[in-house]
Formats: structure tokens, C-alpha cells, sequence
């Protein structure tokens, strides 16, 4: 019989808000998540740190680097001078013209970075990014450097948001975006290998956060063509009022989380003849 293959399955968006925080330590305690990378920006982080560690589930813990949603934890004249985060498109043009305020997003890194150790006690397992931020150019050197002087290189792995466009092609949906994000991601890998990150290789999960499709016939998908360390991402959780003030992924977060916590889940596993692990121990 061929060896199962081991998927990474990640959670993005911990400490979001009290209601999608609750929703990911859910599918954390029944054991159908190995990694969540939380939202150091938000007030609700230090509880959702307190409540994973009580947990202590089998499971990574990561930063999700922000720049995009809510506001910083610091002054951020040039790039959020009303004390609220721009928008993507607004990021991503400014990032490839090379006209990013770097020195402030340096700072906010290590706010970030800082807040993290700060609640739970430990740096992240691993970085990432909220929509992608890490791999944008300017960010993702910046990113690189200061974790390389954290000490943290070959400790922590990183998020290659981009996958190859053959295996985007074989999942047969939501591509567009996959290759959006692989285009903005391009250089990425290289740099953070000859740094000396591990990365995922292997990256799914886009979704239209749609409430009412069938979530688990996506979910089938983002197990073809899975690359040696395959990471899916996810945005499970409850609703509450500051989840629908800050996002507009809200009711399909319910439809994700009632996915994992269902037998569905371990029956697409099965066909695809894959288990979940911790891509820290891959």
C-alpha cells in the first residue's frame, strides 16, 4: 500500500476576533488543524494565546504578519497615517515600485514579532502573512533579515505562498487566484532558502468564501497534486460583531469550521490516502 502522504492543514486569522478565535481552538482540541497563525494586531490576541497554550494541542503556532486589516501596533506615519491599514491593491503596486515605506514596516514587524513572545512565551513556529503580505518584495527581505537576527533561521519555517502552475492547474478551481498570489510571490523561496528557512512546498486552500458552496468538494482539490511538504490554509471560525466590523469573510468562515469538525473530512483524507502533521516535523 503507498505511504500516506502528510498534509499540513493551517488555520489563518487566529485572534481575528474572540468568535473566529473560539471557532479554531474548536477544530484544534478535536485534532483537525496542525498549525494557526494568529493576528498579534488585535486585542484579542493575548487571551487566544493564554486559551492555545492551555490547549496545548498538537499543533504549530505562527505570526500572521499584518499590514492589511484593522490598524498597527505603533505609528506608521507615511504608510497608515490615519492609523489604519491601507489596502492590498494598494500595497502590492507601492511594493513592486519599490516605494513601500520600508523603515516603518520594519518597525511594525517587530512590534508584531515582539507582541507574539510577549503573550505566549516563545517565538512563532513559523511566519506567514494576512493576504500574502510576506512575499511581496521589500517585505519579504526585510522579513527575512530580521528573523535571521532574531536568531531564528533553520528554528522556524516560513509560508511559500506560491505553488507550481502544473499542480494549480490539476486542482481545477480557484487557479486565478493561485497563480495571482505565485506571481506575487516570485523570488520569494529562493531568498528565504539561501537564508536558511524551511518551507512549505506545496500551497492551496483559495476559496470564494462562499457560505453556501460546498466547501468540502474544494477541500477535495487542495489534496491533488501535493507537493513534498504540502501546506492547505483555511478560514474557519464563529461570527461575532467585531469579526463582521473588521472582515468581510464572515458567514463562510462557519461553513469551513462545520467541515472540519465533520466526518467529511477524514473520508476525503482517506481518499486521497493522506494524513494531517505539523509541517514542523515534516
Amino acid at each position: 500500500m503507498t505511504a500516506l502522504a502528510s498534509v499540513a492543514l493551517c488555520a489563518d486569522d487566529f485572534a481575528l476576533s474572540p468568535a473566529v478565535t473560539q471557532g479554531i481552538l474548536e477544530a484544534l482540541a478535536a485534532g483537525r488543524l496542525t498549525a494557526t497563525s494568529a493576528m498579534t494586531t488585535q486585542g484579542n490576541w493575548p487571551d487566544a494565546a493564554k486559551a492555545f497554550r492551555a490547549l496545548r494541542p498538537d499543533a504549530d503556532l505562527g505570526l500572521h504578519f499584518n499590514l492589511t486589516l484593522g490598524g498597527p501596533l505603533g505609528k506608521m506615519p507615511s504608510f497608515a497615517p490615519n492609523g489604519a491599514f491601507p489596502a492590498m491593491n494598494a500595497i502590492v503596486p507601492a511594493a513592486w515600485r519599490a516605494a513601500l515605506p520600508r523603515h516603518e514596516i520594519r518597525d511594525e514587524l517587530r512590534r508584531q514579532l515582539d507582541a507574539f513572545e510577549d503573550a505566549y512565551g516563545a517565538p512563532p513556529d513559523y511566519v506567514d502573512g494576512h493576504q500574502h503580505v510576506q512575499v511581496l518584495p521589500g517585505i519579504a527581505e526585510d522579513l527575512i533579515a530580521e528573523l535571521s537576527r532574531r536568531g531564528l533561521a533553520g528554528k522556524i519555517w516560513l509560508r511559500d505562498s506560491a505553488d507550481r502552475p502544473k499542480r494549480i492547474f490539476a486542482r481545477g478551481r480557484h487557479w486565478g487566484k493561485a497563480l495571482t498570489v505565485a506571481a506575487l510571490a516570485r523570488g520569494f523561496r529562493a531568498k528565504a532558502k539561501a537564508a536558511g528557512f524551511k518551507l512549505n512546498d506545496g500551497f492551496s486552500g483559495f476559496s470564494d468564501f462562499d457560505a453556501k458552496a460546498d466547501y468540502g468538494a474544494d477541500f477535495a482539490t487542495y489534496l491533488r497534486a501535493p507537493g513534498a511538504r504540502p501546506l492547505i490554509m483555511g478560514h474557519p471560525g464563529h461570527v461575532d460583531a467585531e469579526l463582521a466590523r473588521l472582515d468581510p469573510v464572515t458567514e463562510s468562515r462557519e461553513t469551513e469550521l462545520a467541515f472540519l469538525l465533520s466526518d467529511r473530512l477524514g473520508v476525503l483524507l482517506a481518499e486521497a490516502n493522506a494524513k494531517l502533521a505539523r509541517l514542523s516535523a515534516m
